[in-house]
């Protein structure tokens, strides 16, 4: 008689390569950067933060940490984005299930912190480092992201669910694929962030 799923079951324990990390960071400061309401103009104000642009928060990063703003800036926004996706599932039944873009579970996302911590370190600026699909400045294009987001080749299928809108594709086992859908199902844009999101065990 099979047992019931425990929820280690749906825990990803894999440990991911340098080049998978890199991607999967890129994807998400390009959102958390993009995501931001506080700063002028807006962006998609999904969080209320102004930690990237120089008229804004990102001056004081700046005058503070000289040497890393441009990682501290991205970083802090990138922070404000996981606290926003947290909120948003601890509204839903089974969070620990529901991987998003900022939610890998406790391994993956753990090595993420680990390869941001490195390249902090590195000397080098975020663009020279992450395959950043935009350049992230102060000059802000909505058909510009939608055109970095968007697989041409692709449709991510999804449904409205309370809080997100939940991917009924297959998960791919890459998980660099999963990224990219997951930034992808963000299209069409909301006036909130929308949560794509993948069912865990399902």
């Amino acid at each position: 008689m099979p047992t019931s799923p425990t929820k280690e079951t749906f825990i990803l324990t894999e440990t991911l390569n340098d080049s998978t990390l890199d991607a999967i960071l890129a994807f998400q400061m390009t959102v958390a950067w993009a995501g931001e309401g506080n700063c002028e103009p807006k962006r998609l104000n999904w969080w209320r933060t102004d930690l990237i642009d120089l008229a804004g928060g990102g001056c004081l990063l700046q005058d503070l940490l000289p040497k890393t703003y441009q990682w501290a800036s991205l970083e802090a926004v990138r922070e404000a984005a996981i606290q926003q996706d947290w909120q948003i599932r601890q509204n839903m039944a089974e969070p620990d299930r529901l991987l998003t873009l900022f939610f890998w579970g406790f391994v993956i996302d753990e090595q993420l912190d680990d390869q941001l911590l490195k390249h902090k370190h590195s000397g080098q600026s975020p663009a020279e480092t992450l395959p950043l699909p935009l350049a992230l400045g102060t000059h802000f294009a909505l058909q510009d992201l939608q055109a970095a987001l968007n697989i041409p080749t692709q449709t991510i299928g999804f449904q409205v669910a309370p809080g997100g809108r939940e991917i009924v594709d297959q998960m791919p086992v890459s998980r660099e694929l999963c990224a990219r859908n997951l930034a992808a199902a963000l299209l069409p844009f909301a006036d909130h962030y929308p949560m794509p999101f993948y069912r865990l065990g399902s």
